[in-house]
């Protein structure tokens, strides 16, 4: 039996309640372009709202705040990993006063990297007044510092991972002994 509550028209909160369970839809994949459009137009010329819930009928509604700023927070906190980091390779930062290391896949790099993930010209390691700078040159795959991409002269030290494209290695020290 269909109650008279699902047979009268739907406000417009309730149209843009069910026209956000669609974009959401959409966003996360659930719902092809097609489908989203369709749907769509068939909520905004709903006449009941039974016809809103068919609409929307397969998709997940959105959760409670209470919920959503959980997740929010979990999201936020430092992952624990208990599988070891495998170990990089080393890049040695020579000492101080030594000039511009260019790194690449041309045949101007000091450094050069055969992978197709890394632009000829990728990136340059200079040192400048006490410490050494990373500076990406407009490469494709970009130049990450620590698992951040980074878009302007940074400075780096022992211990931190470069990336390169999909190459990554952990910054070192050269002993100048």
């Amino acid at each position: 039996m269909t109650s008279g509550l699902e047979l009268s028209r739907p406000s417009d909160r309730e149209r843009d309640r069910a026209l956000e369970i669609l974009r959401e839809g959409a966003g996360t994949g659930r719902l092809s372009q097609d489908t989203f459009v369709r749907r769509m137009n068939f909520v905004l010329g709903a006449q009941s709202r039974r016809e809103l819930r068919s609409a929307t009928h397969d998709l997940p509604g959105r959760e409670p705040r209470v919920i959503e700023w959980f997740r929010e927070l979990i999201s936020r906190l430092p992952r624990v990993s208990l599988t070891p980091k495998p170990s990089l390779p080393g890049l040695a930062l020579p000492p101080p006063g030594s000039p511009t290391i260019r790194i690449g896949r041309g045949p101007g790099a000091t450094l050069r990297i055969a992978d197709v993930s890394v632009s000829r010209r990728h990136a340059e390691l200079r040192h400048v007044g006490n410490g050494w700078m990373v500076r990406d040159l407009n490469s494709m795959n970009g130049t990450h510092l620590n698992g951040s991409r980074i878009t302007s002269p940074t400075a780096v030290r022992a211990g931190d991972i470069l990336q390169f494209g999909s190459v990554l290695y952990t910054l070192t020290w050269t002993d100048p002994r």
